[in-house]
């Protein structure tokens, strides 16, 4: 399925190696993505200064907003390619079982869009798709991608399926035809799922407000069923509990 060639993939090496087994499996994704009709920009991470979040949502909730209160560095400058893009790669290395120290440091910027809801009412990258690849020598790729696939889609990233591919080693990771396989799966599966996002033109999903609608005597109609169901069962599992308890002798 050709995409619509406005569709725009930011793709971001967080590696300080631009030659190294990220950046090699980073690009196959770049080329399938490319390939499939999508606009692909290719960023190095380490090209750029970007400083530590200053955690200023901890002073003032409305404080925390796009384009970020610091200044002086190039993170307002990513944020914006962010902002601009349908779709995320990130390659990262693994960095005791986590993305690399330069990466942390935009995914904490990022909360600059995650906390707009607070203040018009949608995260600003809600709707976006993202997808993760992650370079190790040894263990904690899967945790490094565990850990940014359950950030980006905390802040409202669409993550679609087979959206992650990794390599453990220390040889040519291109070498390695699984790993290949699942790069270039990325680059095709982000094209396409950001040209869906794009064509439903849907640009809000979670709903702030949705307790009210539901009603506010949710809250009780669930606690109530939750007692209902404990009173149920407790028929069963005390006597089943002292059973075992007796048998052991525990007190």
């Amino acid at each position: 399925m050709m995409v619509s060639n406005n569709i725009k993939v930011l793709a971001i090496n967080a590696s300080p190696r631009k030659y190294g087994n990220t950046f090699k499996l980073l690009q196959v994704a770049v080329e399938a993505a490319k390939k499939e009709g999508a606009q692909v920009e290719v960023i190095h991470l380490y090209d750029y200064n970007i400083k530590p979040c200053i955690g200023c949502v901890s002073d003032d909730q409305l404080a925390c907003r796009y384009p970020c209160v610091i200044e002086d560095d190039d993170g307002r400058e990513i944020l914006k390619k962010v902002l601009d893009s349908d779709a995320l790669i990130i390659a990262t290395p693994v960095y005791w079982y986590g993305p690399s120290g330069q990466l942390k440091n935009l995914i904490d910027r990022l909360t600059a869009f995650e906390n707009m809801i607070f203040i018009d009412g949608r995260s600003w990258v809600e709707g976006k798709v993202a997808a993760f690849i992650a370079v190790g020598a040894d263990s904690g790729n899967l945790m490094t991608i565990a850990y940014l696939m359950s950030v980006l889609n905390s802040m409202g990233f669409v993550i679609p399926p087979w959206a992650l591919a990794y390599y453990m080693g220390t040889g040519n990771a291109l070498e390695e035809e699984s790993s290949v396989l699942d790069a270039a799966n990325i680059g095709k599966l982000v094209a396409e799922f950001a040209n869906v996002m794009k064509k439903s033109g849907k640009k809000v999903w979670y709903d702030s407000k949705i307790i009210d609608k539901l009603g506010r005597d949710l809250l009780n109609k669930v606690n109530e069923l939750a007692i209902l169901n404990r009173d149920r069962q407790s028929g069963k599992r005390i006597p089943e509990v002292k059973k075992l308890m007796d048998k052991d002798n525990i007190k």
